[in-house]
């Protein structure tokens, strides 16, 4: 007798909905935060929550009791499955370096579902998908702001004012 899996089926093929659910957690691991229909962000956060699972494995509080050979095995490993459900080069690369030192201490739980008011259109339920310790909107553009400010040339200090040079274009027309 053929018995349906746990997997929710999402009214799609096996193929499509593998590859939406992997376009959506690429763009959360990019993005930090996407918003979609609920049901879809919530098999959407199941395998983020693998993923990032997975990509703590190559912390070195991880690995401390391995020797070396292990150790080396294993972040090859977890960076290849990576590589191979991820497919994105800067994503896995974000995830290694940044997403996982974010999340090291953190058992589980690093994403977090927030409903928004129901679509218009067809009244789905929908939502947000963000990592938990994501940056807020402020924080960025303080952070932008600072980037800025070291990476500006200073004014030089004797430049001359803008107005002289309208003065001459006057000056010229008349």
């Amino acid at each position: 007798m053929r018995k349906r899996n746990k997997v929710k089926q999402l009214n799609r093929s096996a193929d499509h909905r593998k590859a939406m659910i992997q376009n959506m957690v690429i763009s959360l691991l990019r993005h930090e935060r996407i918003e979609s229909s609920v049901a879809k962000l919530k098999v959407a956060r199941s395998l983020a929550e693998r993923i990032i699972t997975r990509a703590k494995g190559n912390l070195d509080a991880n690995l401390a009791n391995l020797d070396e050979k292990k150790k080396a095995e294993k972040i090859l490993h977890n960076t290849r499955y990576l590589y191979s459900h991820l497919g994105d080069a800067e994503i896995v690369n974000k995830l290694l370096s940044d997403i996982s030192n974010r999340f090291a201490t953190r058992v589980g739980g690093y994403t977090r579902i927030v409903r928004l008011v129901n679509r218009q259109s067809d009244n789905t339920e929908m939502g947000i998908l963000e990592l938990v310790d994501r940056k807020t909107h402020l924080e960025l553009k303080e952070e932008i702001r600072q980037k800025r400010e070291k990476s500006a040339p200073k004014a030089k200090a004797d430049s001359k004012p803008k107005k002289e040079k309208k003065e001459k274009k006057a000056a010229a027309a008349k």
